[in-house]
């Protein structure tokens, strides 16, 4: 594995083109299961390695989405917080936002969208992640971004479910009582 990443870092570096071809292999090259890094898997941790050394890779980043498999587009997500894309990775996670795998929200509400997102889509990603069971804690900006708007939208979520007999998430509750105590 470590001579194929370090060979597949050195061909991005010359030209981010190569993306488009060892993006797709990093999995069977370097393996799919977890990493030092918490939440990341070492197939993440060496496609962001890739981006990260590859100049352009900006560019590439909505293709690599776009074609990418959960695993890719994942990686491309976690990527956006480390490559300098400005605002072009919004599409991106506005994308990963209207599906309903958690891998993909999860990823989608990393550094970029705590930086890059309006407070609507903001607030929106962080209800999507309390309403899919996601951990609060895997939301990025969360301690900088929680507004009264967003704070009524969660209170309201939890009564919702409190009504329904259905049971608020912890970290939810815990949120909830720091900013009402």
């Amino acid at each position: 594995m470590t001579a194929w990443l370090e060979e597949a870092l050195a061909k991005v570096a010359a030209d981010a083109a190569a993306l488009r071809a060892v993006f797709p292999a990093v999995g069977r090259r370097c393996g799919r299961g977890p990493s030092a890094v918490p939440g990341w898997t070492v197939d993440d941790v060496a496609r962001v390695r890739l981006l990260e050394a590859a100049t352009g890779a900006a560019a590439e980043m909505p293709d690599l989405y776009r074609y990418g498999d959960a695993a890719e587009k994942r990686a491309v997500l976690r990527g956006l917080s480390f490559v300098d894309t400005g605002d072009a990775g919004r599409e991106l996670v506005a994308d990963a936002l209207r599906t309903n795998d958690t891998r993909l929200v999860a990823a989608a509400m990393g550094e970029y969208a705590a930086t890059h997102l309006d407070d609507a889509a903001y607030r929106h990603g962080v209800l999507k992640c309390v309403f899919m069971g996601i951990p609060l804690a895997d939301v990025a900006g969360l301690d900088r971004r929680t507004d009264e708007e967003l704070l009524r939208m969660l209170r309201s979520f939890a009564a919702e479910r409190t009504a329904a007999g259905r049971e608020v998430p912890a970290d939810l509750v815990k949120l909830l009582n720091e900013q009402d105590g």
